[in-house]
């Protein structure tokens, strides 16, 4: 099979094949773990819904109180119980876990984020540009990524990520007997569950920002490529280089 050649497609563009295999499981299986990760979190913290810095509860003067808006959220179970929440919530964080281990070892051994996500010295002189061009909802279809989809996938997969898991884990103190460094590197089991909170209010924003940018800038080319790896662009000139970012994959 020629799955990863270049094929032609209407009106002088080309299909190529953009997203191994692997890259598309993990992302889906990413979008349903954070999908239940946020209603059940949401849950949980609906038991209590304040947070602090530090060690220790301070309950008459709370860093943040958010029981007014949470009442009107939905959550995962839709009533609130607690138990049940955290099942959810720790099933699929360790489901998550596993499916990132396994994008990071991928990404790692088939070169994929030396190769399609750290930007080259020209990309990164053009952020400028390429970011003129996002605020007029200008989104060219190119082989790829651009500057600033790499820099955001980088942030998420190496910056926030982690410190979601980190944070979590911080908060167990099975976890913390056997790495106590973590909690003190949060200064205390409050500080990891804001934090923790923190990081889950910017993966909401980040999902927003993701969603609202696949459908602006061609749905279905998005979502297409997301299922079967490839995604249509514009005709590159004779004389550019073809590799599509998971054909060496």
């Amino acid at each position: 099979m020629r799955t990863r050649e270049d094929i032609p497609a209407p009106g002088g563009r080309v299909s190529v094949y953009r997203h191994a295999g692997l890259v598309r499981v993990t992302h889906w299986i990413n979008a349903l773990c954070v999908f239940v990760l946020i209603l059940s979190g949401l849950n949980i913290l609906k038991a209590h819904p304040a947070l602090y810095w530090g060690s220790q509860s301070d309950f008459a003067d709370p860093w943040l109180r958010v029981s007014d808006w949470l009442r009107h959220v939905p959550t995962l179970p839709t009533m609130r119980d607690l138990a049940t929440g955290r099942n959810y919530h720790f099933f699929f964080a360790w489901v998550l876990v596993i499916n990132g281990a396994a994008y990071l070892a991928y990404g790692f051994w088939r070169r994929h984020f030396a190769r399609d996500l750290i930007p080259t010295r020209a990309e990164l002189g053009a952020i400028a540009e390429v970011a003129k061009e996002h605020a007029k909802l200008h989104f060219p279809h190119e082989r790829r990524y651009n500057v600033i989809q790499q820099l955001t996938y980088l942030a998420i997969i190496f910056g926030l990520l982690p410190l979601v898991v980190l944070s979590g884990l911080a908060m167990s103190p099975g976890f913390d007997a056997i790495a106590p460094w973590v909690l003190d590197f949060f200064g205390g089991r409050q500080s990891a569950r804001t934090v923790h909170f923190l990081c889950a209010v910017a993966m909401v924003l980040f999902i927003f920002v993701h969603v609202a940018l696949v459908i602006v800038s061609g749905f279905k080319n998005n979502i297409v490529s997301m299922i079967t790896g490839r995604y249509v662009v514009v005709r590159a000139p004779t004389n550019a280089p073809t590799t599509s970012p998971a054909e060496a994959s």
